[in-house]
């Protein structure tokens, strides 16, 4: 073993007791999620931020799953400082091996196998039978145990496996050498009493277990992620599996803004302590928000736009005479400034500089004229310029990148009853190109005239409309979904014209789908543009 390894693993007993340590998988599992693919640099950005801001472990991806997921968890090992750095493998020598070379430069490594253990996935994914996956299982952790100090192992539908046999696999798992056992709800099953009494059975049934570190991973699928892992931290668990926003497959998995302010407020009922400092929850959320193109709900709890907005008169007065009538906490506790009016167009540089700073957004110099040309132009198109328009025009500039394509004017004209027009000049390689195009709309006719210069046969799965701001002069912030032979592509785009706005994001959509052929095409080949 390496000498970074001798550091990996801290044992169940040297732990404080009420420690719960965090383990982000927004990288891993968040990623999972149809349409949420993030780029390296994304990856690595969000991993930085992660370790800034004091989470225990990042599991930084599946390694076998391809190389961009290789190369994506070995770059993060080596930029990582405090945190451990886990890579996922499936109960096989080869996955196994494969994320040890990934991870092998990290300064806290760990390795993180599963196998199913539910009779529904051993009958029907796994055809094997139990004493078949319990040999599995031993197999696979001593053989990462033999690569890596740190092991984590997971019984894959473990809420949903019958007691006596997790109890053994757990058991079986400790022998080989794990040092975290890993309970997920893989498919958001359980409720918060049983997910407590399944943490309290294998406690009771594995005395062993206690010189072990005992997570949680918990997906949403009924509302009651966050809830869950609770349970289990209540029940002696102490490792809560989770990600920014909550995103995940499916409906998610719990959210690690949530589940830290859950601890950091209600510590008279649940007296456990993380080390993640709360003031990076909004910085982080909206720099996931924006690799994945997934933007957060308006009534997202901690991170979400209305978190701390009140607009009830009653809400209003009661706020104006004591903050804590209504706010159980401060919008500055997770990074989010009170004020949400602050520049307006006869703003200069070094105003909107130091605003972008406040929330988070340290630019350079070429970045910032960029920023400040943008801001110049919505500062024309509408007369109050909030918090939530700077950092979607930030954000919006930082999605069109550098890509293929970019838009240089539209001009859309609908008309009641008749097919509604669009002319667009793009620059395409560098090369400016006019088309047109006619459809049902004005938005239609935008993306056809795109399509005419730019032929794919992506599919829309996704078109969504917000409306940044209040007022009818407010941005519209749009979020665009493409498929095309299975790679799953999302983006978004902001402008106080939602036809400019759509047909930006649809634009930024299929520049990151030009990316992800290039990624997936055979060495040698040519692909189209």
């Amino acid at each position: 073993m390496t000498d970074s390894e001798s550091v990996g693993a801290v044992p169940a007993s040297a732990q404080p007791v009420d420690r719960v340590l965090i383990f982000d998988t927004t990288l891993r599992d968040g990623e999972q999620s149809p349409g949420a693919s993030m780029t390296h640099d994304d990856k690595c950005a969000i991993a930085a931020l992660l370790d800034e801001m004091g989470v225990d472990v990042i599991e930084a991806g599946f390694p076998i799953a391809s190389e961009g997921d290789f190369e994506a968890v070995k770059a993060i090992s080596g930029l990582v400082k405090s945190a451990s750095v886990c890579g996922l493998a499936r109960a096989s020598k080869k996955d196994i091996l494969r994320a040890w070379q990934a991870l092998e430069g990290a300064r806290k490594p760990r390795i993180h196998t599963f196998l199913s253990t539910s009779p529904l996935h051993m009958k029907h994914k796994l055809n094997m039978e139990p004493e078949q996956v319990l040999a599995k299982i031993h197999e696979s952790v001593s053989y990462a145990r033999s690569l890596c100090e740190d092991v984590q192992w997971s019984p894959e539908d473990g809420t949903r496996t019958e007691r006596e046999f997790l109890a053994k696999a757990v058991r079986i798992a400790l022998e080989a050498g794990a040092s975290t056992i890993n309970i997920p709800d893989t498919v958001g099953y359980t409720i918060p009493g049983e997910s407590a009494q399944i943490i309290r059975n294998l406690r009771a049934d594995v005395p062993e277990i206690d010189k072990a570190i005992i997570a949680t991973h918990c997906h949403n699928d009924l509302g009651m992620a966050v809830a869950n892992a609770l349970a289990a931290v209540s029940a002696g668990a102490r490792q809560i599996e989770c990600t920014i926003n909550g995103l995940g497959e499916r409906a998610g998995n719990a959210a690690l803004e949530e589940v830290v302010m859950a601890l950091k407020v209600r510590r008279d009922q649940m007296p456990y302590d993380s080390q993640v400092k709360p003031v990076y929850l909004a910085r982080a959320s909206r720099l996931v928000a924006n690799a994945t193109g997934f933007p957060v709900q308006y009534n997202k709890a901690i991170v979400g736009k209305n978190a701390f907005a009140h607009e009830s008169g009653i809400h209003q007065d009661g706020m104006l005479k004591h903050a804590g009538t209504y706010e159980i906490m401060t919008p500055e506790t997770v990074g989010v400034n009170k004020t949400s009016l602050v520049l307006g167009k006869h703003s200069g540089r070094h105003a909107l500089k130091e605003r972008l700073r406040e929330l988070g957004y340290e630019l350079g110099d070429n970045a910032l004229e960029d920023a400040f040309v943008r801001f110049k132009a919505l500062g024309d198109a509408k007369r109050e310029i909030f918090d939530e328009d700077l950092i979607a025009l930030v954000d919006d500039a930082a999605s069109e990148g550098e890509g293929r394509l970019k838009l240089i004017s539209l001009e859309a004209v609908t008309r009641s009853g008749k097919k509604a027009t669009a002319k667009i000049v793009l620059e395409v390689d560098g090369q400016r190109v006019e088309s047109a195009g006619e459809g049902d709309g004005a938005v239609d006719a935008s993306f056809k005239a795109v399509k005419a210069v730019v032929p794919h046969q992506a599919k829309l799965k996704l078109y969504q409309v917000a409306a940044v701001t209040a007022g009818t002069d407010a941005q519209a912030e749009v979020s665009v979904r493409l498929e095309e032979e299975g790679r799953i592509v999302a983006a978004q785009a902001a402008d106080t014209d939602t036809v400019v706005a759509s047909t930006r994001a649809y634009l930024n959509a299929l520049n990151k789908l030009f990316v992800r052929r290039l990624k997936s095409a055979p060495e040698g080949s040519v692909l189209a543009g």
